[in-house]
């Protein structure tokens, strides 16, 4: 079964107005090879209506963090410590009984694949309507109802007759709204969505973001965006933490972030987006090296191998003390805020635009 432990140094209180409250959680995998640290002392809280877009490389635990939300790991090869809070409610030592009345009814996700995460042998309507029969004990027949009417409202057109459909029968973007009216099915308060628009079109991908801002103004719902596009949390997000190496290094509302971004991780994940305006031929400019094996995690600051601006910092504080993220807006790094402002403006800015 997951191992709960708690630290010594309690994490600080949860968030007293937040419906999602993440306490310096630690998320950890036994494997062959060893411990694999993949979530390492996160700290976040998510207010009902709003969304917390959630950026960084693959591997820095973005999705990890999301299905620990929901209890969805293996509970054999995992070991769980902190504190998550939904609406009041600790999740981590809650009963996998209890954990089942949650997901799909009060908290529920969208996965990146909708292919994988449909069952090839039911239709779509009644993969819809399994959930909201059993989380509000409905009748069969209204809960058809009900996924005829999610179907509808997420803009599959005809959705009585498409119900009867099986997955392989829909297009990529149609599948991509039955997981979001599966998800949203039983008017869940916080809705996760792991990177749903990764392997849509453009034109889809900004019809699924549209149905999301709308359905979550009439639902009212949190929701938490995991993707690793910056122009899509920029769109979707009012807050964002970027994430690299399992933990979090920057973190603030989204504007605050995306216009003066104060880590040099968020610097390097901005300089490497492609730009319409740029000359033909301009090469990308990414970021050094690659992310660190979580099995052996770089000591300090993990980002520091890869960092071009450590010796700024001078000694070897960067490689042997890991720098504190503050609350609210700020950045785990130790360059002082006078040191990051000159960078930015002369270094980083003048390359974005």
């Amino acid at each position: 079964m997951t191992t709960v432990t708690k630290e010594s140094g309690a994490p600080a209180p949860a968030g007293a107005g937040a419906f999602l409250s993440v306490r310096d959680l630690h998320v950890a995998f036994r494997t062959e090879d060893g411990l694999v640290r993949a979530v390492n002392g996160l700290s976040f809280d998510l207010e009902r209506g709003r969304t917390l877009g959630i950026v960084g490389e693959s591997g820095s635990g973005k999705s990890v963090t999301n299905l620990t939300i929901l209890g969805l790991h293996n509970p054999m090869f995992t070991t769980v410590d902190g504190e998550i809070v939904l609406d009041g409610q600790e999740l981590i030592t809650a009963r996998e009984s209890e954990l089942e009345r949650v997901r799909g009814n009060k908290a529920a996700m969208i996965f990146q694949d909708p292919l994988t995460a449909l069952s090839p042998y039911y239709t779509v309507g009644r993969q819809i309507a399994e959930p909201y029969r059993k989380h509000t004990g409905a009748s069969r027949k209204a809960a058809w109802e009900r996924a005829v009417e999610m179907l509808g409202k997420v803009g599959i057109p005809h959705p009585r007759e498409r119900a009867g459909d099986y997955p392989h029968q829909f297009s990529g973007g149609m599948r991509q709204r039955a997981m979001i009216a599966m998800a949203l099915v039983c008017d869940p308060d916080l809705l996760i969505a792991d990177e749903p628009t990764t392997a849509l079109d453009v034109t889809v991908q900004a019809q699924i973001l549209d149905l999301l801002k709308d359905l979550q103004q009439e639902f009212g719902s949190a929701i938490v965006f995991i993707t690793h596009d910056l122009g899509v949390i920029a769109d979707m997000a009012d807050d964002i933490m970027v994430m690299y190496a399992g933990e979090a290094v920057e973190r603030g509302a989204v504007h605050e972030v995306l216009r003066t971004p104060q880590h040099p991780y968020t610097w390097g994940l901005l300089n490497s987006m492609p730009r319409l305006d740029s000359d033909l031929g301009t090469p990308l400019a990414p970021i050094p090296g690659t992310p660190p094996s979580l099995l052996r995690p770089p000591s300090g600051c993990r980002f520091h191998p890869r960092c071009t601006f450590r010796s700024e910092v001078g000694g070897t504080r960067c490689a042997g003390e890991p720098p504190p993220l503050p609350g609210g807006r700020g950045a785990a790094c130790h360059l002082t805020a006078e040191q990051k402002r000159s960078i930015f403006v002369e270094q980083i800015k003048p390359r974005l635009r």
